[in-house]
This record gives C-alpha cells, sequence and structure tokens, in this order.
C-alpha cells in the first residue's frame, strides 16, 4: 500500500484563502487520506466556508487521484488556541504516515505531495520536506525555499524576495518553512516532546524553526524539492515591521529566546559570542527607543521557563540515549 498523507490546515479568519486552498488540496495527484482543518474561532464566516466546501465534495463525491476517497474533518475550536497548539490537536487526530501542515493562504501545484512523498520515501533520514513557495502577488518571486540559520541563531526563509530561477536546484536544508511542511510521522514521533511535536508555549511564530533545530539535534535530515512547487499568499508580513500587529511583534521576538534556551547545548557557542551580544545590543538599543512594548514579552518567557528547563532536559535526555546506541 502506498504511504497515507493527511492535510493539516489551521484557520483564523482565512475566509477569503480558504476555499482556493481547499480547491488545491483536492487537485493533488497523490492519494490525500485525510484533510484536518481546526478553525480557531474565526468572526469572518470561515467555518461556514469550510462547512459549504464539504458539503459540495460529499455532493460531488470527489475522488482523488482515481485512489481512495478524502475524509474532511472540520474542529472548530471555541477560542483562539494559536497555531503551534492547533497543529499538535490535529495530529493527534490522525495517524498517517505524512502530515502536510499548510497555511490557508498557500494553494499547491498538483504534484507537490507526490514529489515530495516519493522523495523522502527513498530518503528515511529526511524526516521533513518542502516544495518551492512563491509569492502569490509576484510568482516569479520567491517567497521561501527552505529555513537559513546563521551564525549567531537567526533565521530566515532561504532565497526570499529573489527571483525564482535562483533556485531551481534541489537539496538539503536546515528546516522547512510551516507554511507547507510535509512530516514523516516516524519523525513527528520521534522528536516530539512531552506528545508536542511543535512547542504550544510558542503559540505562534518561529515554531517550525523550533521543530527543525530540534530535528537537526536528533540526527534528522530536511530536504528542499525545487519541482514541488506553492503559491504563498503572507499577508501578514506586507508593509513595514510597524504595520504589523504588536502581537505578532512580540511572539516573533520571544519565541527565539525561548528556542535558544532549549536549544543550544554544548560550548561550542561560545565562540559566536562577541557577535551575538553585538546584535542583541543593536536590536535592543532599537527596540527600547522605538518598539518598547515588545519586552513586554518577556514575562511569557519567565513564567513558561521551569517547562521550558523540563523541554531543555528532555531534548538533551533523547540527544544522549541516541549517541549510546
Amino acid at each position: 500500500m502506498s504511504p497515507t498523507v493527511s492535510v493539516h490546515i489551521v484557520t483564523y479568519n482565512s475566509a477569503d484563502d480558504i476555499k482556493e486552498c481547499l480547491e488545491a488540496v483536492m487537485q493533488q495527484t497523490y492519494g490525500i487520506h485525510q484533510v484536518v482543518i481546526i478553525d480557531n474561532a474565526s468572526s469572518d464566516g470561515t467555518v461556514d466556508c469550510v462547512r459549504s466546501f464539504i458539503k459540495r465534495v460529499q455532493n460531488a463525491g470527489y475522488i482523488i487521484a482515481g485512489k481512495t476517497n478524502t475524509e474532511i474533518l472540520l474542529v472548530p475550536n471555541p477560542e483562539n488556541t494559536g497555531f503551534a497548539p492547533a497543529h499538535n490537536q490535529a495530529i493527534q487526530l490522525t495517524d498517517t504516515d505524512y502530515v502536510l501542515v499548510l497555511n490557508p493562504d498557500v494553494q499547491l501545484r498538483p504534484n507537490y505531495v507526490e514529489r515530495l512523498v516519493e522523495y523522502m520515501e527513498q530518503h528515511p533520514d529526511v524526516g521533513s520536506a518542502t516544495g518551492l513557495l512563491l509569492l502569490k502577488s509576484a510568482p516569479d518571486t520567491v517567497d521561501s525555499s527552505g529555513i537559513v540559520m546563521n551564525g549567531i541563531w537567526r533565521a530566515f526563509d532561504r532565497g526570499a524576495g529573489e527571483p525564482a530561477l535562483k533556485w531551481r536546484e534541489s537539496g538539503e536544508v536546515f528546516g522547512v518553512s510551516g507554511a507547507a511542511a510535509l512530516y514523516a510521522r516516524t519523525m513527528i514521533k520521534d522528536i516530539s516532546i512531552q506528545d508536542e511535536f511543535f512547542d504550544a508555549d510558542f503559540f505562534a511564530y518561529k515554531e517550525d524553526v523550533d521543530v527543525a533545530w530540534r530535528a537537526r539535534q536528533l540526527g534528522w535530515k530536511a530536504y528542499y524539492c525545487a519541482e514541488a512547487v506553492g503559491l504563498h499568499e503572507r499577508g501578514w508580513k506586507k508593509g513595514s515591521r510597524r504595520q504589523q500587529s504588536i502581537f505578532i511583534r512580540r511572539m516573533s521576538y520571544i519565541n527565539r529566546y525561548k528556542m535558544l534556551y532549549k536549544n543550544l547545548r554544548g560550548s561550542s557557542w561560545l565562540r559566536q559570542l562577541p557577535k551575538l551580544l553585538a546584535y542583541e545590543l543593536l536590536t535592543h538599543g532599537y527596540i527600547l527607543l522605538r518598539e518598547p512594548r515588545v519586552l513586554s514579552a518577556w514575562k511569557s518567557f519567565w513564567e513558561q521557563l521551569p517547562v521550558l528547563r523540563q523541554k531543555r532536559q528532555a531534548i538533551r535526555n533523547i540527544i544522549q540515549n541516541k549517541d549510546r546506541l
């Protein structure tokens, strides 16, 4: 039997995008076993859009790639639990061999899943994969071709803003963007901490980087496939930083430090300390002058510190156990 794939989508006021996203999922050339939509208390009619889509699919008797009927499950949460907890919720609801974590503002080309599954089946040490994500508003421009991390542990979408033609070569990457990431269930089980794949303390933002870093420490590889293509709206990153909500800026800011606390180990990082300190001084100088409200995010760090400490130790324990094998 072919490996099974479930598609997990977390929505929050996603009525403008979810129909196109689901249509693209239904057109995949690889049979999709299950689609799970977790709605985080949308107020714009997203749930009604999804229900209407499900009804239309059921009436039409959709068959994916002529292989299997696809179950579509909608779970409306009474409150916004966050991106990371909602995706953990979806993971608990499925048992497929692969999980495609997909943003509602992404439309995949028909062979996206097929390309990634084909490669991962041939390379069992690859636990995650992504394709070439292009900006929907400028489809010749890269949105992401994976995640790259620099020497002071700042993560970026690889190739973002560059011409797509520069990123036609597939290969290993540090990690994959959570906008359209295929994860192997074996890796999900292997690297989960306290039954969480994504760290629920992150709520949203940088949870995919945290997963990528943890996976690499535990021996898993990530892959970028240039032949698998998707279009990404990425509405929240439009405009300047000051146009982003204070909530987004706080989450993006503090989650980096949660990630560093959990994943840095050994003493080799001390070699980067001068560069790190220089960056932190410049960054915090700017924040103190221009965005002092962002610093209130440290409250969540200190409140969650005992749990973060447990998770850091759990990662180290898993690494030590693997080293003994």
